[in-house]
């Protein structure tokens, strides 16, 4: 079913493209565009759900097909790739998605976590950077310190959510291991963001013409920022946002949950890029900042909290993937240097999350499961990807394009090895063979 859907969309695309043609640049090829996009991100998204496979893959090589039609000799859907709008609409999609993670993650938890979690983050976050770093200088010394610096930070990130689903998947998201990778992922969260306020604000400053040399002075200062800015979105933020709360509940206009919770949003977004962090640094702080316990005032009128953002979600957020693979160029596997490097991409991504298992205190606790769960890169790898991709140094990106395309087969490759490789820790445990994947 969703083979045929994906054909009739692709016979359908020189329709699409005439009619926008015809009438013009502009709005008409937008909303072509944006239907288009929507349409093969979900078929995408189902085809990758019928394999087994976070959906996140399947929008990921949706945008991939999408943005290479042209070699087929199909170049329809060229226009895609220089559309602001739907450039817009992806940045929107990341911001909801991180300001969704700090929703469902609670402050308390985040406070209360055990020590083991603790580690297993830090040591989740170093070691994969060091390891990312050294393989980009090897490969590529001409290159300059932002790119293996980003290179590094990408490998940084873990995908809290494909880890719980596969955790689901198997029935232990109530086990001592899924308690510690979780909570360490949650940090790794937040100190992968710290990480990405920090590069991203060297580079930006080295961009505006600041100096190529790395200082102590201003790197100090970027992390004082980036850990400042969360405290206060956290407890000034929370303070704001119950007051906005407060004169919500005498408002009879619906959609007030929803209002204040987006735009409260926004507006950290927003602030974050005025302090010269990323946006989605505000975006998760807003999120960790709500609770929906907050919301039980408008209870009787209103849907819960969670039930506004969702569908919100399931617009935009496919939206940043799907273009997220537009910006890979199949032809770049071509090289030898590129398939390379995401092949030792890949290798030190696993091995440098491996070692995160190290930081468990605990006895008892299947250590290798631990180390597992915190393989995949997924959605929070490639917001980092495309963060570098966006960025420039001198007039050239901080990820050209051979990388690009390495960086985006190192998280699909991660995404893909972990729920057969967590499958197989826990069996280990107990000497039986992994169960079906389901």
């Amino acid at each position: 079913m969703t083979s045929r859907l994906l054909f009739v969309l692709a016979a359908a695309t020189p329709a699409l493209y005439a009619a926008g043609e015809e009438h013009g640049q502009g709005m008409v090829l937008f909303l072509l565009g944006f239907a288009v996009v929507l349409l093969a991100g979900k078929l995408g998204g189902e085809a990758a759900e019928r394999l087994g496979q976070p959906s996140v893959l399947g929008e990921l090589a949706a945008g991939v097909l999408l943005g290479n039609l042209a070699l087929a000799g199909l170049p329809w859907l060229d226009f895609l790739h220089h559309d602001a709008t739907l450039a817009a609409l992806a940045e929107l999609g990341v911001i909801l998605l991180l300001f969704e993670v700090g929703f469902e993650s609670r402050l308390q938890d985040l406070l209360a976590v055990g020590k083991s979690a603790l580690l297993v983050a830090v040591l989740g976050v170093a070691a994969p950077m060091g390891l990312g770093y050294g393989v980009s200088v090897w490969l590529f010394p001409e290159s300059g310190w932002w790119m293996h610096l980003f290179a590094g930070a990408t490998l940084a990130a873990t995908s809290v959510g494909i880890t719980a689903r596969v955790l689901k998947d198997l029935n232990r998201t109530e086990s001592r291991e899924a308690k510690i990778v979780l909570g360490a992922a949650v940090i790794d969260d937040v100190l992968g963001l710290i990480v990405l306020a920090v590069v991203s604000g060297m580079v930006s400053s080295l961009s505006a013409g600041g100096s190529a040399e790395v200082a102590l002075g201003p790197v100090a200062v970027i992390i004082g920022k980036a850990v400042g800015f969360l405290a206060a979105a956290v407890w000034v933020g929370r303070f704001v946002q119950l007051r906005m709360l407060k004169v919500g509940e005498k408002l009879r206009v619906p959609g007030v949950p929803l209002v204040s919770a987006v735009s409260f949003c926004f507006l950290l977004s927003g602030l974050a890029g005025l302090v010269g962090l990323a946006p989605i640094v505000g975006a998760f702080a807003a999120g960790l900042v709500l609770e929906e316990a907050d919301y039980e005032a408008f209870t009787a009128k209103e849907p819960p909290l969670d039930e506004y953002i969702r569908p919100m979600s399931m617009i935009f957020v496919p939206v940043f993937f799907v273009m997220m693979g537009l910006k890979i160029d199949v032809r770049t596997f071509g090289s030898a240097q590129v398939i390379g490097f995401a092949g030792l991409l890949t290798v030190v991504a696993i091995a440098g999350k491996l070692v995160s298992m190290c930081g468990v205190t605990e006895r008892g606790v299947n250590r290798w499961a631990v180390g597992v769960g915190m393989i995949p890169r997924g959605e929070v790898g490639l917001i980092f990807v495309g963060i570098a991709a966006g960025l420039s140094v001198r007039g050239e990106p901080v990820f050209p394009a051979s990388v690009v395309s390495a960086m985006v087969a190192m998280v699909m490759l991660t995404t893909m090895m972990t729920p057969p490789l967590l499958q197989w820790a826990f069996a280990r445990e107990r000497g039986t063979r992994p169960p079906a994947a389901r």
